[in-house]
């Protein structure tokens, strides 16, 4: 399997505001949508469907009708949902508002993403099977740190440090077990305990092969030991920014086990170019709404980069 995703899903339950409320305000919504979410989930969409690559998602669902619904669409992607098991509680859900301006917040009650804190013998099988494992921080610490240790030699881990409140915890472990760090910039603070982002990009490149610093409308920053680049983002008028970094990622790791190179051999060509693709996916992906709905598909992306430079 090419890339394997372990991570969070989650039903995106979606209202359209005018703008996010304030402490204590209510705001009626011009809709409300539910859709498929989770970290976990919109990046193994985001690289099955916009990466072109093979993809097995791992993670949890409850026994209620939403978490079938959820693992049924990932399968209707061409995902291997076999590592996605039933435990006895409800399906992660995301409570989000999206703005005018594509702005979002959101609110995770994470359910079954958070029942289990280690891999079953079947979920550890798949995870083996990877070139490329691809972890968040929407499940428990421990469960990232056993899928990192379950994975075969020569395959890399890429580590989406988000949200970063569980990273400080298990810090030095979960740096140690990374090839490829992706954060933003207050992810990057919060992981590296500094208060200026130079610091914090310093700091975190001595411990990982590869860091990717996502800047938002900036593009991002990729670094590799004493080497470093900027990937600009392109210009688009966003619609809904919800899922847009986990699109990145997604396809950043798609564009990784295509290269058909190891952890070894990363160096700031390979992992700038990924970079660009997932830049890519992402800036298409915020002018349409939704998560998962939003990703695009390979062809799509490739027309895009045809046609705009960033």
């Amino acid at each position: 399997m090419s890339v394997v995703v372990v991570g969070s899903i989650n039903q995106d339950v979606v209202a359209r505001v005018a703008r996010i409320p304030a402490p204590g305000e209510t705001l009626l919504a011009s809709s409300l949508v539910r859709t498929g979410g989770g970290k976990g989930a919109n990046q193994a969409v985001a690289a099955r469907r916009a990466g072109g690559a093979e993809v097995a998602f791992v993670g949890a669902v409850g026994t209620d009708a939403a978490g079938a619904a959820l693992r049924a669409a990932l399968e209707a992607d061409g995902i291997d949902v076999s590592g996605v098991v039933q435990v006895d509680e409800v399906t992660g859900t995301a409570l989000i508002s999206v703005d005018a301006s594509g702005e979002n917040a959101i609110v995770v009650a994470a359910g079954a993403n958070a029942a289990r804190d280690s891999l079953t013998d079947a979920q550890g099988a798949v995870v083996a099977s990877a070139s490329v494992l691809l972890t968040q921080l929407e499940i428990p610490v421990a469960l990232v740190r056993d899928a990192a240790a379950a994975r075969g030699e020569g395959a890399w881990h890429v580590l989406n440090a988000a949200p970063s409140a569980p990273f400080a915890s298990a810090r030095d472990a979960l740096l140690a077990a990374t090839d490829v760090l992706i954060v933003n910039e207050h992810e990057a603070l919060e992981a590296a305990g500094v208060e200026a982002l130079d610091d914090a990009v310093a700091e975190l490149a001595r411990t990982v092969r590869g860091l990717v610093v996502t800047l938002g409308s900036r593009g991002c920053l990729v670094v590799c030991g004493d080497e470093r680049t900027a990937v600009p983002a392109h210009v688009v008028t966003p619609v809904d920014t919800t899922g847009a970094g986990d699109t990145f990622c997604g396809v950043l790791a798609a564009a990784l086990a295509a290269s058909g190179r190891r952890p070894d051999a990363v160096g700031l060509d390979l992992l700038a170019d990924a970079a660009r693709a997932g830049a890519a996916a992402s800036a298409l992906a915020v002018t349409r709404p939704g998560a998962q709905d939003a990703v695009p598909t390979s062809d799509e992306v490739a027309a895009f980069r045809k046609e705009n430079r960033p």
